[in-house]
This record gives C-alpha cells, sequence and structure tokens, in this order.
C-alpha cells in the first residue's frame, strides 16, 4: 500500500480525520503495516503493550475470557476504528484479547510516537478525547444492557447500541451493517445461545426484525417505535 493509499484511509477514521496532507504524511511516516488472518490474535489479555493498532482494512473484536471458559464480547472494531491506545495511556497490561474476525490490515503506531502525534497535534487530542468519552457512555449502557433480566429486552438493547455504529436507514428499516451469529449475540449479552435464538425467532415472527443473507439484520419501524430505547445522553 503506498503513501497516498494510507492517507485515504487514515482520512475516514475519526482520530485523524481533522488533519490536512502535511500532518497526515507525518503520521504516515511512523506507521508500520502488518496482515492478520481471520481469527489470529493480535493481542492478548494482560499482555503489555507498547503499541497503538488502527484498522485499514478488516474487523476484530475484543474479548475477554471468564473462569469458567466463556468469551465474552466487550467491542467490535471495524476499518477506521483504532484499539491498544489505553495501555499506552495508563501503562498498564491490556484489559482484553483483541482477535481478527476477517483478514485484517492494520496501521501499528509505537508508543513514543503516539505520544509525540498526540502533543504535537491538538486536533488529534481532541478527537481522542471525545471517541473515550463515547467509548466510556458505551460501557454504561453496556451495564445498563446486563442489568436486563429479560433475554428479549438484552438482545433488542444489544441492536440499538450497534445502530450508532453500524445502522442504515432504509425505506424497509435500519439495516445494521454487521454479521452477527447467534454465538457473536450469546457472546454481546451474557445470554446462552438457545435463548438468543428464542428471542431472534420471537422478533421475526413478530416481524420486528428481518435476518437478510450474510446474517445481517434489519430493524422494522416496529422495532424502532418501540419505547425500549438508550438512556439520554
Amino acid at each position: 500500500m503506498n503513501d497516498k493509499s494510507k492517507n485515504t484511509f487514515l482520512k475516514k477514521t475519526e482520530l485523524f480525520s481533522s488533519l490536512n496532507d502535511e500532518e497526515m504524511d507525518n503520521i504516515i511516516n511512523k506507521m508500520v503495516l502488518k496482515q492478520f488472518k481471520k481469527n489470529e490474535t493480535i493481542l492478548y489479555e494482560e499482555d503489555t503493550n507498547e503499541f497503538m493498532y488502527i484498522i485499514l482494512l478488516g474487523k476484530v473484536k475484543a474479548v475477554r475470557t471468564t473462569e469458567d471458559g466463556k468469551e465474552i464480547i466487550l467491542a467490535m472494531h471495524k476499518s477506521g476504528s483504532f484499539f491498544g491506545e489505553m495501555s499506552l495511556l495508563d501503562g498498564r497490561t491490556t484489559p482484553a484479547s483483541v482477535i481478527a474476525t476477517d483478514d485484517s490490515l492494520i496501521a501499528i503506531i509505537a508508543k513514543k510516537d503516539f505520544f509525540s502525534i498526540i502533543f504535537l497535534h491538538n486536533k488529534v487530542t481532541g478527537n481522542l478525547l471525545k471517541i473515550l468519552c463515547s467509548r466510556l457512555r458505551r460501557c454504561w449502557d453496556t451495564i445498563q444492557l446486563l442489568n436486563f433480566n429479560n433475554a428479549s429486552h438484552r438482545t433488542k438493547m444489544l441492536f440499538l447500541m450497534l445502530v450508532d455504529d453500524y445502522g442504515e436507514k432504509t425505506k424497509e428499516g435500519t439495516i445494521l451493517n454487521i454479521k452477527l451469529t447467534h454465538q457473536d449475540i450469546s457472546d454481546m449479552t451474557g445470554l446462552t445461545r438457545e435463548s438468543v435464538t428464542r428471542v431472534i425467532d420471537k422478533l421475526q415472527k413478530k416481524k420486528e426484525i428481518v435476518v437478510l443473507k450474510n446474517k445481517v439484520i434489519c430493524l422494522t419501524h416496529t422495532f424502532m417505535d418501540d419505547d425500549l430505547t438508550l438512556p439520554s445522553r
């Protein structure tokens, strides 16, 4: 990938979207590109991390494993997102493992270069703070989700949380442009796979959702008009 292509991809990232071409070239010079295969682990939970990772192509998931071996998905990151910055900021170990869910091309920036960038570019620092605040609010939403005892409410809350990042409004409803298996939904809600399957079947029968090809879900107008909404933020 040449510098022009890197520039194009970086401009699509919220973190660097405010930079001009000269500032972007400065950051590109600090990047190293690495490819990861689907299901390959990029970061391991509790490892010491010395890099920030920017997804140019592909998708990853951040997961933690419970004592009984169950995998909990904490976040899904797509092209244009980044991860690994938390360990750089607080000096502690990585809070979750990060695994490629598709073949992915990742730009890697070393710790010293990361701090050089945020100290030299106020626009990047401002964007970083906004993104971290957004992630904190998402954590609050997740806590609310897990407090629902009703499996249907948990699942619907998850779909609403995904609308911000993956939602596309159409005549038929809001399409979530992310492939979700029943196991993915289970790992993101703390429900059993069997419970998720029952909820999905019920929502389809009530015409609140439509499962499209490639496991993409459309939230119908009936779903979006429901009184279950995210808290005011």
